[in-house]
């Protein structure tokens, strides 16, 4: 399918979302939330597709985000919701500027990969307006509730050089070895143990929500059930033999 939005690219179990500017397209952020419920929703059936690359602007969302006058009719077009339910590792290769809410999209990636002359911001602020489509929850898990604060209340764009002094960026690269460096991470991890891969994810997200005691029972309860697939037996055969695995994720 032809999306307006993004393009699609598939391989070798990876598959990149590379994110086409919207941010001058006054339906866009509407478009673009459309677009990715549709991917998210069919890559969730995709057996083929382990690990997501998510590229391109990360301005995209920065307007259409609200529809509608009265308050009934307010519709809000998240970018970020679509992303954050995907049970694959998603990376976020952030080449330029990822702001409001092209930062909220990216917060809810698993993954941040950054160019060297990114900037960070959720400058909502600043039009008398606070961050909607997760940033106010998900910068805060991810830096504290310090440097969240101080971002959100101030309104202030920083560096890519202190987002990863802070753990909002993972790495960051020069803008010509960024995709390079992404692309190369995507498929070790999309070489791993398919089941192991959603598991280890659902276990830490879920897991920050529950007491130690729960958290601690899920991820045995999720450990054992690794054990009953075919990924497992293909992983003892292989070490056994002394040869890369072939996981298939069943």
């Amino acid at each position: 399918m032809l999306y307006q939005t993004v393009g699609l690219q598939k391989a070798d179990h990876v598959m990149v979302v590379n994110l086409k500017d919207v941010v001058n397209d006054p339906m866009g952020g509407a478009r673009l939330s459309g677009e990715l419920a549709e991917i998210c929703g069919e890559i969730v059936w995709d057996e083929e597709v382990r690990v997501i690359v998510l590229t391109g602007s990360f301005n995209a969302g920065r307007n259409g985000k609200v529809s509608g006058t009265g308050e009934e009719e307010m519709k809000f077009s998240s970018i970020a919701e679509p992303i954050s339910k995907v049970d694959r590792p998603v990376i976020a290769a952030i080449q330029g500027d990822a702001l409001e809410q092209g930062l909220e999209m990216a917060l809810a990636c698993d993954l941040r990969i950054a160019a060297e002359t990114s900037r960070f911001g959720l400058s909502q602020i600043q039009a008398g307006l606070i961050p909607w489509d997760g940033g106010t929850q998900r910068l805060t898990r991810l830096v504290g509730k310090g440097k969240a604060l101080e971002m959100i209340l101030t309104g202030k764009t920083i560096h890519a050089e202190e987002a990863q002094r802070i753990g909002l960026v993972n790495q960051v690269v020069s803008s010509q070895d960024l995709m390079g460096v992404t692309m190369k991470m995507a498929r070790e991890m999309a070489s791993k143990g398919t089941i192991a891969l959603r598991y280890a994810k659902e276990a830490v997200y879920q897991g920050m929500d529950l007491t130690l005691e729960q958290g601690l029972r899920l991820e045995a309860d999720l450990y054992l059930l690794i054990h009953t697939t075919k990924d497992r037996t293909e992983g003892i055969r292989a070490f056994r033999e002394k040869r890369v695995p072939k996981f298939e994720g069943k």
